[in-house]
């Protein structure tokens, strides 16, 4: 009996991929999410105290400028014109410096008539701008 020795270049290289430490990581992260899902899912349980509704403090540093449909600025329920209004800001921040002004503008409201009242309340020193709109 002899042994042939082959030496053929038949054996070549393997293709397979070894799956079991794929399968050994995906178990371990299964493991790890089963034990830290219920840790998220807690809920901390407060009773809060119960009040009374009341009302809110009225703010004595704000300004109420609305823009009507035809785009007349009102300042404080009092007409102004816009080549006056920035005057009239200018006089309202000398005597309040912490004035904010709140900006009301009918939907109808040309954006031009808008943009003008902001740049003239921008010119007149005032930083703290808002504008109102009423919820859905």
């Amino acid at each position: 009996m002899s042994m042939q020795l082959s030496n053929n270049d038949d054996d070549g290289e393997l293709s397979e991929i070894n799956v079991t430490p794929l399968v050994d990581v995906m178990l371990v992260l299964l493991v790890v999410f089963i034990v830290t899902a219920p840790l998220l899912t807690q809920v901390v349980r407060v009773k809060l105290p119960k009040t009374e509704q009341t009302e809110p403090t009225p703010d004595q540093h704000v300004a109420v400028l609305s823009i009507n449909a035809e785009g007349m600025p009102m300042l404080d329920d009092k007409a102004v014109p816009l080549v006056g209004l920035e005057a009239e800001l200018k006089a309202l921040q000398a005597k309040d410096p912490e004035i904010s002004l709140q900006l009301q503008a009918d939907k109808a409201a040309v954006f031009e008539a808008v943009a003008k009242v902001m740049a003239s309340a921008q010119r007149s020193g005032i930083s703290k701008l808002s504008f109102v709109t009423v919820q859905q």
